[in-house]
């Protein structure tokens, strides 16, 4: 019976404790939205509360499903907090009404939900975490896409990108996870059904997301994942009970790699088995004291072999044990792997006496775990072979291997004369105590020079000092003395034992310092992560990040590094640039195209990888979880290191904990950015409604004044002096009652508080409002409107979108020469399978300037900094408020010519089509149908295309 061990049986009462104290977390998890998560939940939470439980709903999201409401009937409901967001009030899960109730279970529906800006977190699973740390049950739902590890793949999938995501530590810390799951053809019926949306929204949703084959993957994706939850709860489970017999559960690999050439054919073979089996797979190499002395070929081989394996989709790792065979199975063990896979070599004659197979050593130490030996191809042509002559090229390059082996690990020449001078030492030593001492007891004088020797000068030195000290030993010591000859035969056998105990000693201490050096190495490489994670944790800013991170890379890999971060435009460059033109990484050329490939497709290259190995740095790229923030480019002193894939794990480590810092540092100032432009825009929209409703009145007086004062003087019979003058106050007047009701209209959309005033309206009436109300401004340009036949009926808001053309006309007069044509149009268009009508303001102007087609809708922006036109830049932000506001898009671009000349701008913006209501069953009662409203001067019937002009 195997005993615990006792600090991992500290750690699970310590966990047991926290998790006694902590509430329990339940989370009913689904492929897609429609499999009845929140049902399920319903039911389970009504079970408890007819076992006794305090159940409250916090928060319980049917929309509209009749099933799903009635088993809302009966249960505690939490009323929602009512926050305010943009003049509107918002119903959010009230999180301190909660916390002040305590009860045993609450339900939150919805874990990726994002709060309402005001609420006290961000997002829902922040919420639920607080309920669980005051002690309260929580029942919750979630959808494989909204798992942050598989945001990426299930956008790839149904190329629809989810942005609320729960990490996948929340997912994995739940005491239960509930998998709700539903066959693709059945949600389909229930979608078409109108159980999971309604019949518009079915419709759109079967044409994009739910099609048959995105909702088989995300099944997969969601079986996957809970099954992975569930292996690594039992693998939790067997260390917390030291339960060290293995539970085949499920197929996983492990094959054995050595340090023989049938290496890469022992790999290939175990990543077929696994393919057939569908199972993972672990390919471990055990480094022995025995061979950390191979020479520098041998042990590429078995480097190559792991790198083969990783690209076979292996997961490799290398263990440092003096015992290959207890490694193996107790890394099987702790992996819970269900079978291992070695090589089966066939030994015959005194080979196999003196030394069995390791297949055979493994297969009986496996216990319960099912040993697979692969023969290697051609081993019998390979024994034939020696038999007919070409065993001598094998021997002879067998013996060139062992003698670069023992080259490569030979103490120097002075450590052997070191060991002859102690040898010399200890006998004279000797001599002078043989009077006091019997000549047994000398000998241990003898091995203690044997250890002293093999811990400081190495093995080979030890190993000479223990037959020099038994040659001693008889030479000087044994009668007769100074004689090799031995008289009495009971010494043979002192001789013998100190020989055996003295080659023992040396070959113990000598891999004793090895692995303690071993160790001390990767204690050392510990360290240095930790000092650099709490280095960085603390760095405030990029500059000491870079710092930070080449400091330590540097230390710990002995290589010279560089960190490219990227600029605005997406260019890698050096963060401190050299003073010389041509940037350097300390003396190695710095390749910025390798720096950028590397940056653009977030893969290695350089030295140590299959793409540019020829270049002389390593380059990395520093991946977050958001995205790529830069590249690690590294030189290290022996370029072999790059191979050992406990190297490259290690490096890879520290690239993550660098980019995971940046990442850090970034949000940071954007976040810092967000709350300095939050508040300035806060203050300027009350500052710029301040003075605009204290303009308005005034303005309106004047214009009101001026208009009276011109009609006055317009009915006079000879022109007086100063008309010009009231003509130009007037013109002046209109032009700031302009200016302030942008104001005003931008404050309002600002502050929320714009109410839309929808209505089925046709597109030529507004149109020719617009047109007519900028008659003035338009008579410059002669204004032609083509619109396409057969245009549906729009649910608008007819004032907001007179004002959105108006802003359009007033911006293409402004900024084009008087006397050019503008051209509005308007089609009927498909974007993602819905219907759009896409309306087109086109000009004959100078164009937009370069890089400005999506900026010159931003408040406060024009397309000339430095103009005497007059504008303030809200008239174009105000239009795209409007636009998004009906739920369109809009946009700018220039006009080209046919040679690629720019020959004017083009704006344009979309509106939904959406079905209109039914129209009243009359037959042949003409006048029951209410009158058509009039069509406004200056519009273009949507019958025919035709071209108007405004006066």
């Amino acid at each position: 019976m195997n005993r615990p061990d006792p600090d991992q049986l500290l750690d699970r009462l310590q966990r047991d404790e926290e998790r006694r104290q902590r509430g329990k977390l339940k989370v009913f998890f689904g492929a897609s939205a429609g499999v009845g998560k929140t049902y399920a939940m319903l039911q389970a939470a009504r079970r408890r509360k007819d076992e006794g439980v305090d159940v409250i709903v916090g928060i319980a999201e049917t929309h509209g499903r009749k099933e799903t409401a009635a088993l809302v009937e009966g249960l505690e409901m939490l009323p929602l907090a009512q926050i305010e967001y943009r003049g509107r009030k918002l119903g959010e899960f009230d999180l301190d009404a909660a916390l002040a109730r305590k009860p045993q279970l609450v339900l939150v529906d919805e874990l990726a939900h994002s709060n309402v800006q005001g609420a006290r977190h961000l997002k829902r699973w922040q919420d639920v975490q607080e309920l669980l740390d005051a002690g309260i049950d929580v029942y919750t739902t979630v959808n494989v896409q909204h798992l942050e590890s598989l945001n990426d793949v299930v956008g790839q999938i149904t190329g629809i990108r989810v942005w609320e995501t729960v990490p996948d530590r929340v997912f994995d810390m739940a005491d239960e996870v509930t998998l709700v799951d539903l066959p693709a053809e059945e949600l389909l019926d229930r979608l078409r059904d109108g159980k999971v949306y309604l019949a518009q929204q079915a419709e759109r949703a079967v044409r994009n997301f739910f099609r048959k084959g995105n909702l088989i993957a995300l099944r997969e994706l969601a079986l996957r994942r809970t099954a992975d939850r569930v292996d690594a709860q039992m693998r939790e489970y067997r260390a917390d009970r030291s339960i060290q017999r293995i539970w085949q559960a499920r197929e996983r690999l492990l094959v054995c790699v050595g340090p023989g050439p049938e290496a890469p054919m022992l790999v290939r073979a175990a990543a077929r088995l696994a393919a057939s089996l569908k199972a993972d797979w672990i390919a471990v190499y055990v480094e022995t004291p025995k061979l950390q002395r191979l020479s520098d070929a041998t042990r590429e081989h078995t480097l190559n072999a792991l790198k083969l394996a990783a690209e076979l989709g292996a997961e490799t790792a290398t263990l440092a044990a003096s015992d290959a065979i207890a490694a193996l199975v107790g890394y099987a063990r702790v992996r819970n792997v269900s079978k291992l896979v070695a090589g089966g070599s066939v030994r015959t004659g005194v080979s196999r006496w003196l030394r069995r197979p390791m297949g055979e050593r493994l297969a009986e130490r496996a216990g319960d775990v099912d040993v697979t030996l692969i023969r290697a191809f051609g081993e019998q042509e390979t024994r034939s072979s020696r038999a007919s002559g070409t065993a001598l090229d094998d021997g002879a390059r067998a013996w060139r291997e062992a003698l670069a082996a023992g080259s490569a690990w030979r103490s120097p020449p002075s450590s052997y004369a070191y060991a002859t001078a102690i040898c010399a030492v200890i006998t004279a030593i000797a001599s002078r105590l043989m009077v006091h001492l019997d000549l047994t007891n000398l000998v241990m004088l003898y091995l203690l020079g044997v250890v002293f020797t093999a811990v400081r000068l190495g093995r080979g030195p030890g190993v000479l000092l223990s037959f020099l000290s038994v040659a001693a030993f008889d030479f000087f010591f044994v009668p007769p003395r100074m004689s090799f000859s031995v008289t009495d035969t009971q010494y043979l056998l002192t001789f013998l034992g100190m020989l055996l105990t003295s080659l023992v000693i040396s070959h113990l201490t000598s891999s004793l310092r090895r692995e303690a050096s071993v160790a001390r190495h990767r204690e050392r490489r510990t360290g240095a992560m930790y000092a650099m994670a709490r280095e960085l944790g603390a760095a405030l800013t990029t500059e000491q990040i870079v710092e930070i991170g080449s400091r330590h890379v540097s230390e710990v890999f002995r290589a010279r590094v560089a960190i490219l971060l990227p600029d605005s435009a997406d260019k890698v460059k050096q963060k401190i640039e050299e003073p010389d033109e041509k940037v350097t990484l300390q003396g190695e050329a710095l390749d910025i195209d390798v720096g950028q490939w590397v940056y653009d497709q977030q893969k290695p290259a350089g030295r140590g990888t299959d793409t540019l190995p020829a270049a002389q740095a390593l380059y990395l790229p520093l991946k977050a979880p958001m995205r790529t923030r830069g590249v690690l480019a590294v030189v290290m002193e022996n370029a072999s290191e790059l191979a050992i894939p406990e190297q490259q794990r290690m490096l890879d480590a520290f690239a993550a904990q660098i980019a995971l810092a940046l990442e850090r540092v970034h949000y940071v100032d954007i976040a810092r950015d967000a709350l300095v432009n939050m508040e300035s825009e806060r203050l300027r929209n009350s500052l710029l409604s301040a003075i605009s409703h204290d303009l308005r009145t005034p303005l309106t007086a004047i214009v009101g004044f001026s208009s009276m004062l011109a009609q006055t003087r317009a009915g006079m019979a000879a022109p007086q002096p100063g008309d010009e003058l009231v003509e130009a106050i007037h013109e002046e007047a209109l032009r700031m009652t302009g200016i302030v009701t942008n104001l005003l209209d931008m404050a309002r959309l600002q502050a929320g508080s714009l109410r839309l005033n929808r209505q089925w309206t046709p597109l030529e009436e507004t149109v020719g409002a617009a047109l007519a109300a900028c008659k003035r401004v338009l008579a410059p340009h002669p204004a032609s409107v083509t619109l396409a036949p057969e245009l549906p009926l729009l649910q608008l808001d007819a004032v907001l979108m007179e004002r959105l053309f108006s802003n359009l006309f007033e911006n293409a007069a402004k900024y084009t020469p008087a006397g050019t044509p503008i051209a509005i149009g308007a089609q009927r268009i498909d974007e993602d399978g819905r219907p759009f009508v896409r309306v087109t303001v086109d000009d004959n102007g100078p164009g937009l300037p370069h890089g400005m087609e999506a900026r010159i809708f931003e408040k406060f922006t024009r397309g000339e900094k430095e103009s005497a036109k007059p504008g303030i830049g809200l008239g174009l932000a105000i239009c795209r408020a409007i636009v998004e506001a009906h739920g369109g898009t809009i946009g700018a671009a220039n006009r080209l010519g046919p040679e690629g000349t720019i020959i004017g701008a083009q704006f344009w913006f979309t509106l939904p089509v959406e079905t209109p209501p039914a129209a009243p069953d009359v037959e042949g009662d003409i006048e029951a149908l209410p009158a058509l409203p009039p069509v406004a001067e200056g519009t273009a019937s949507n019958a025919t295309p035709t071209t108007n002009k405004a006066s």
